[in-house]
C-alpha cells in the first residue's frame, strides 16, 4: 500500500484538517514569537520531495531569540525495523504509514528567559482498517526560576486541558515529568508541562481536539513570561551559567530524546532534526553553585517535581 492508500481513507478529512491547522500553528507561532524581536527576521524553506514535505522556519542571532526553530513535517513511508524501534511500535515494521506534525524549539538570548521546547504529531498506518495517534508536548526549561513563571506555564497547560474537557491534565504533567529526565545527572531538564504520546481514546475527535488546545495555548503559555523576562539586565556570569544548562539540553536530545532518534532513524535531514540544539554549551568540570546562590536554587527547588496548580 501506498499514499494512494491515504488518499482513499475514510480518515482523509479529518487528517487534512489538522494538517491545515499545524501549517496555520505554524505560522501563528512565529508570529507571536516575533513580537518580541526587532533585530532579526524568521526565514523560511521549503523542502518538499517524494515522501517528505518540509517547511522549515528559522532565526538566529536576534536580541531576543538567540536561535529557534518551528518546523513543519509530512512524510509517507514503509516503517523499517528502526523506524518501529523509535515510534515503539514493533508491529509497524513493514507498514506503509503517514506521519505528520510541528516541532517548535526557542533558545532565548536572555539567561532569564527560559528555553520552551513543543511539538504536535499524528500518525496514521496505511491499512484498510488504519491505526492512528496523536501526540503532543510542550515544555519549559528555564535557566533561572521565578515561582510567577512556573505557576503561570502550569496553570495554562491545565487549562489547555480543560478547554477540549479533558481532565488528565495531571497524568499528562507526570508523564512529562518523567520523560525529561537525565536519569546519568539524576536531575531533571526542566519544570516540565505535558506529555501526551500515542493518544487515540475516547475518540479522533475528542483527541484532535486535545492536542489542538494543546497548539493554541503555547503563546498564552510562553509569551507572557518572555515580556516579564527578555529585557532583564545580566552579567556575563548569567550567560555563563546559561551555557553551562545549555549542556544539559544537548545530553538529552542527543542520548535520550525519541524525535531525534525518531528523525534520524528516517535519514531525515540531519539540520532539520538538530536544529534543537543550542547555538553555544559549556561542560565545566565538576563545577558547583555557590549555597544559597540563584543557580542552586534552579536544581535544589526548580527542577524539583512539584504541583504548580495547587
Amino acid at each position: 500500500m501506498t499514499i494512494d492508500t491515504f488518499q482513499k481513507s475514510k480518515l482523509l478529512p479529518k487528517a487534512l484538517a489538522f494538517q491545515k491547522f499545524l501549517k496555520n500553528t505554524q505560522k501563528n507561532w512565529t508570529t507571536s514569537l516575533s513580537s518580541l524581536e526587532s533585530k532579526s527576521s524568521w526565514e523560511i524553506e521549503h523542502r518538499p520531495s517524494s515522501s517528505h514535505d518540509s517547511i522549515i522556519h528559522h532565526i538566529a542571532n536576534g536580541d531576543f531569540i538567540e536561535k529557534g526553530a518551528v518546523n513543519y513535517s509530512f512524510v509517507h513511508a514503509k516503517a523499517s525495523s528502526q523506524v518501529a524501534k523509535a515510534a515503539k511500535t514493533p508491529s509497524l515494521v513493514g507498514q506503509y504509514f503517514v506521519a505528520m506534525g510541528i516541532s517548535m524549539i526557542i533558545h532565548p538570548k536572555n539567561p532569564y528567559v527560559p528555553t520552551v521546547h513543543a511539538n504536535l504529531r499524528y500518525f496514521q498506518s496505511l491499512e484498510e482498517n488504519p491505526s492512528w495517534w496523536f501526540s503532543a508536548v510542550i515544555d519549559l526549561t528555564p535557566t533561572y526560576g521565578f515561582d510567577q513563571d512556573c505557576i503561570h506555564w502550569h496553570q495554562t497547560c491545565q487549562k489547555a486541558c480543560q478547554s477540549a474537557n479533558n481532565q488528565n491534565h495531571q497524568q499528562f504533567k507526570r508523564a512529562c515529568d518523567q520523560y525529561y529526565y537525565l536519569t546519568h545527572r539524576k536531575e531533571h531538564r526542566g519544570i516540565g508541562g505535558l506529555w501526551i504520546e500515542q493518544l487515540n481514546q475516547p475518540s479522533f475527535t475528542q483527541c484532535q481536539n486535545l492536542i489542538e488546545s494543546i497548539g493554541d495555548h503555547f503563546a498564552i503559555a510562553y509569551v507572557p513570561i518572555c515580556q516579564r523576562r527578555h529585557q532583564m539586565p545580566y552579567e556575563q556570569a548569567q550567560k555563563d551559567f546559561q551555557n553551562y544548562r545549555r549542556a544539559r539540553y544537548v545530553e538529552f536530545n542527543l542520548l535520550y530524546d525519541r524525535g531525534t532518534q525518531f528523525g534520524l532513524s528516517m535519514g531525515s535531514r540531519a539540520e532539520s532534526i538538530l536544529v534543537s540544539m543550542p547555538p553555544s554549551a559549556n561542560w565545566v568540570y565538576d563545577w558547583k553553585a555557590k549555597p544559597g546562590s540563584p543557580e542552586e536554587k534552579l536544581t535544589q527547588h526548580y527542577l524539583q517535581i512539584q504541583n504548580w496548580t495547587a
